[in-house]
């Protein structure tokens, strides 16, 4: 059995109560529940944080565990944060796939710049929660 990882970062938490019109009226919790519901084949834990410092805990102790993959929505930190890339190219060679339910590309200026991208097998986004299930997918045939 494929253990998946599924790291979300800053304000993620507050699904299904912030900007209902980019992120929809689902929750935190309903993604997790449907991706269990989906995939009982793989074993997925869930993870998120607010903090950095956390996240970046959570990547590297997957490549002590040997995990399979790790979908991760760096959500805010996406445009700030270089250490979370170098986290990310760390752990080579487990295959991240970065996730933003908007599509990041129409929204504002700076949300255009990833520096997590660069280090990940593959980004999607724009697809809402079913991103994060291309992202299984993705994994999973790797």
């Amino acid at each position: 059995m494929k253990t998946i990882w599924v790291i979300n970062g800053p304000n993620l938490n507050m699904l299904g109560i912030r900007e209902k019109e980019i992120y929809g009226n689902q929750s935190l919790k309903d993604l997790e529940n449907q991706l269990l519901k989906t995939n009982p084949e793989i074993h997925l834990e869930f993870f998120q944080s607010n903090h950095e410092g956390q996240l970046i805990d959570w990547i590297q102790e997957a490549y002590l565990k040997k995990v399979d993959g790790i979908v991760f929505n760096p959500a805010g930190y996406t445009h700030t944060s270089i250490a979370l890339g170098d986290a990310i190219k760390a752990i080579h060679p487990i295959p991240v796939i970065e996730v933003h339910l908007s599509k990041i590309e129409d929204r504002e200026d700076f949300r255009r710049v990833s520096y997590i991208k660069p280090y990940c097998l593959d980004q999607i986004q724009g697809k809402g929660f079913h991103g994060y299930q291309l992202a299984i997918e993705k994994l999973v045939s790797k």
